[in-house]
C-alpha cells in the first residue's frame, strides 16, 4: 500500500501531465541508514514518467516541470526525488 506521500506524488503528477505511464516507488528503505532519514519513511523517491506534456521539452525542462508540480513535498517530506522521464 502506498504512502500518504507517494500517494500525494501520483495524484500531483497525474494531474499535471496526465501520464501514459506513472510509477512512483518509495526508495526510502534504502536510506535508513542516513543520519538525515525520517523515521517511517517516506523521504526518497523514484518517479518513472512518460507523457505527451514533457514531449520537447530538454530533459532539464522536464525536471524543472516535475519540480514545480512536486515544490511543497519537496520543500517538506521529500528528501530525495530520482527521474526517468520517457
Amino acid at each position: 500500500m502506498a504512502g500518504e506521500v507517494q500517494q500525494r506524488l501520483e495524484n500531483k503528477l497525474r494531474e499535471a501531465f496526465s501520464p501514459d505511464v506513472l510509477v512512483v516507488t518509495d526508495e526510502s528503505a534504502q536510506h535508513t541508514e542516513h543520519a538525515s532519514a525520517p523515521d517511517g519513511g517516506q523521504s526518497h523517491f523514484h518517479v518513472e514518467i512518460s507523457a505527451a506534456a514533457l514531449t520537447g521539452l530538454s530533459r532539464v525542462e522536464r525536471q524543472r516541470a516535475i519540480h514545480k508540480i512536486l515544490a511543497e513535498e519537496l520543500a517538506g517530506p521529500v528528501h530525495a526525488l530520482r527521474m526517468t522521464v520517457k
